[in-house]
């Protein structure tokens, strides 16, 4: 071999050297972060919104956490465990994620829950699903949810439609663990302080004709008790509107949240006034809730007028996995031990209140009681009018009271009579 061949054998060995050292440096200095929304189907909408939480949390942290640059591998489900554990199972075992944000809705949330015991060196870290059982029933040791969950959102609501003269009640709602949770949070203090729920309407997940459930609600009632979410809640208001229905409403947290109250349509009109109630409002007065929506506003010119309930929670959770890393220095090593410890102890001044977890790695916090108002601009927006705070799994009952009635269901209160 000539030295002008060996030069330049070296020379191209040291080349791919190089190469393969800054590809590698390049791997170790970037972490990748599964995200995972309802990008399809019935909350389409919020699942888009869940995004621009988790990606503004990221942004307030230049990209960066525990010295790493982190890469979001996002995900896309429909609302359904199957699709959700599916998409799931790819972020981690094909794309080799190392943590999982998400997902987005109940049942969902119970099926990740249970998929990530088959995974113990993986962290799960929620994004906004809040049905009980995802923390409160066979807790899985790596799966945390910063955010608290559907039937704590509705402690309060129940005495403030008592209030309002709302003795008769009729349900209509989405069938699966989300919304059980969130008519367990109402009916618990609602029934006990005398108020009837006279019949529930469960319907399936992406329902479009609601005309059979119009037709069966009673004449007598004194207002409507709607759990229903993104497109679900939009064909509802329609239809009810069309149908000449003029009953007052209470909703759950996802049925006036932003996503919805952005919908043309008279009935539109009709839900000023409505009653709510959940982990955060539209017209928190507080200087870190004002930063979160400028921040929110300034990010996304495509966004709602204030954050959804879905980009709050997504942000939330995002921010608590990526303070985690802060405090590791990005050390996922051990099996994420260190990491998951830190999570255990991570707590922070959140835009809508403190955040912070208990034991079974679910959120303790407060719930906001409001009502819907309009604003100077014409839009529509969730005023406060009642804090509810460290509010716990049990819904203010002790464990004994709160085992003895049971996890929400279908038929979990019942107070018809």
């Amino acid at each position: 071999m000539t030295s002008n061949k060996r030069t330049f054998m070296r020379a191209a060995i040291g080349v791919a050297v190089l190469a393969a050292f800054s590809i590698n440096a390049h791997a170790a200095d970037t972490l990748k972060v599964g995200l995972l929304a309802t990008l399809e189907g019935p909350f389409a909408v919020p699942g888009q919104d869940g995004i621009r939480g988790a990606e503004l949390a990221l942004k307030q942290k230049g990209g960066m956490a525990g010295g790493k640059k982190i890469e979001f591998i996002k995900g896309s489900s429909d609302g359904t465990p199957d699709k959700a554990v599916n998409a799931t199972r790819k972020l981690v075992e094909q794309d080799k994620v190392q943590i999982m944000i998400g997902p987005l809705s109940g049942d969902e949330g119970v099926a990740v829950k249970n998929y990530a015991k088959s995974k113990p060196d993986i962290t799960f870290v929620n994004g906004s699903s809040g049905a009980q059982a995802a923390t409160l029933v066979d807790p899985s040791a790596n799966f945390f949810r910063f955010n608290s969950e559907g039937a704590q959102w509705m402690v309060g609501l129940g005495e403030h439609a008592l209030g309002k003269g709302y003795k008769k009640m009729f349900l209509i709602a989405e069938d699966y663990g989300f919304p059980y949770s969130q008519v367990q949070g109402f009916m618990a203090s609602y029934c006990a302080k005398g108020g009837k729920v006279v019949d529930k309407a469960w319907v399936p997940l992406g329902t479009k004709d609601y005309s059979t459930v119009i037709a069966k609600i009673p004449k007598d009632i004194d207002a409507l008790l709607v759990v229903l979410g993104g497109s679900d809640a939009v064909n509802f208001l329609t239809q009810y509107e069309q149908a000449g229905g003029s009953k007052p409403m209470v909703g759950g947290s996802i049925t006036v949240d932003q996503t919805v109250l952005n919908y043309k349509g008279k009935r539109r009109e009709s839900l000023l006034g409505t009653a709510s109630a959940g982990p955060m409002a539209d017209s928190i007065d507080t200087g870190e809730w004002k930063k979160f929506v400028a921040d929110y506003k300034a990010a996304f010119k495509d966004g709602f007028p204030s954050p959804s309930l879905f980009a709050y929670l997504y942000y939330i959770n995002t921010k608590a996995a990526l303070d985690g890393l802060d405090a590791v220095k990005g050390d996922l090593g051990g099996g994420q031990k260190a990491y998951r410890a830190a999570l255990q102890k991570t707590s922070f001044a959140g835009p809508a209140g403190p955040v912070k977890i208990d034991d079974n790695r679910n959120g303790v916090g407060t719930t906001y009681i409001t009502e819907v108002v309009k604003t100077a601009d014409g839009s529509f927006t969730n005023k406060v009018v009642k804090q509810v705070p460290n509010v716990t799994q049990t819904l203010g009952l002790s464990k004994a009271e709160f085992d003895k009635m049971g996890l929400g269901s279908r038929d979990v209160p019942d107070c018809r009579k």
